[in-house]
């Protein structure tokens, strides 16, 4: 049963006179106003209405009507309740609104190639995220598109992916275009939510994904957690290549990224207790275990310096005793105990200090 029936006029043959005796009411109701009656009484009864289906302005006229109604007599509702009964059972079939419904309709009854087209043709926007099925596509499917579309286009990409996945892509584009996307990353705190949504159905139509928000946070901090989350050869690159460019924001970036040789100079010591608890032993033993020429050895010793003397000891012991790691051992267990410390600052348990510029 359509929502609308009584809120289009395309819908329902002309309004009938109903007559109302209660003050504030016309001798004649509109359609608005009957609308406004059924739709308070099935809300009274209990009844869950999907009015959210019905288009934004339906819903907003619905609500300012409603808004300047105050009160029926019985009669009135008696009158409106059955004319609205007696248009139902005149209804006899109801098509679906704008291509995008009827394309939900002939779902598998026409060519998914066909039912694309029509999508772009028309400019339908899905119901559903188009970025929700763009998201879980694999990197190989998304480099392509990374490569062919422009470093606006590629940065909302980037964006709109979490920040793991991005990080493997930049790891895996050329130099230049990593370094261009990065700077259109830091851009996009500014772009519309419906831009970003036209963007994600042009790129899933292409694509010819089946239909799957904007972003969380703003530009600069996006792009400073995924490159936290990047091998640090890649992010060094990236933050070298960015600060040719524009050193200033380079600085701004750099300010959100937390790595693991930062803990040392942006942590406080009192916190170490209780980030200890927080860590796994096996992530401090191979971090240990890297030994005095790693990049984050002063990182270790701060954190070993910092907790229970007990507790330093047996580590250091376990790490003797593991042997070296390797090198990519090294890098997850450094970013296993940043992913820690950055939850528990994001908790609100810690504060993660500034960089001095």
């Amino acid at each position: 049963m359509q929502t609308d029936i009584a809120l289009r006029p395309d819908r329902a043959p002309e309004s009938l006179p109903v007559p109302a005796t209660t003050p504030g009411l016309p001798a004649t109701l509109s359609r608005r106003q009957k609308a406004a009656i059924v739709v308070r009484l099935l809300l009274a009864e209990g009844a869950k209405l999907p009015l959210d289906a019905l288009p934004h302005a339906l819903q907003a006229e619905l609500t300012t009507q409603m808004a300047q109604m105050r009160f029926v007599d019985r009669a009135t509702l008696r009158a409106v309740v059955e004319q609205f009964a007696a248009e139902l059972d005149e209804v006899g079939i109801v098509f679906p609104d704008g291509i995008e419904g009827v394309l939900g309709l002939l779902d598998g009854a026409i060519s998914p190639e066909l039912a694309a087209r029509m999508r772009r043709q028309s400019g339908a926007i899905w119901a559903e995220d188009p970025w929700d099925v763009l998201s879980a596509l694999p990197p190989e499917k998304l480099e392509p598109l990374l490569l062919r579309e422009s470093p606006e286009i590629g940065a909302v990409i980037l964006s709109k992916l979490d920040v793991g996945k991005a990080a493997t892509l930049l790891g895996k584009l050329p130099g230049d275009r990593a370094r261009r996307l990065t700077l259109a990353v830091s851009e996009t705190a500014d772009i519309a939510p419906e831009a970003v949504r036209r963007i994600g159905v042009a790129l899933a139509a292409d694509l010819r994904a089946e239909p799957a928000r904007a972003f969380p946070a703003a530009g600069v901090a996006r792009l400073g957690a995924i490159l936290n989350v990047s091998p640090g050869a890649t992010r060094e690159e990236l933050l070298e290549g960015l600060r040719a460019e524009d050193a200033a924001l380079a600085d701004r970036v750099r300010a959100e990224i937390f790595t693991f040789a930062d803990i040392a100079t942006r942590v406080a010591a009192t916190d170490v207790a209780a980030l200890s608890k927080a860590i796994e032993p096996d992530d401090l033993i191979t971090a240990i275990a890297a030994g005095e020429d790693d990049p984050g050895a002063a990182s270790v010793a701060f954190l070993l310096d910092n907790m229970s003397k007990r507790l330093a000891e047996s580590l250091r012991q376990e790490a003797e005793d593991r042997g070296p790691p390797t090198q990519a051992e090294i890098e997850a267990a450094q970013l296993s105990i940043v992913t820690r410390i950055r939850d528990r600052a994001d908790a609100g348990e810690i504060v993660i200090q500034m960089p001095e510029t």
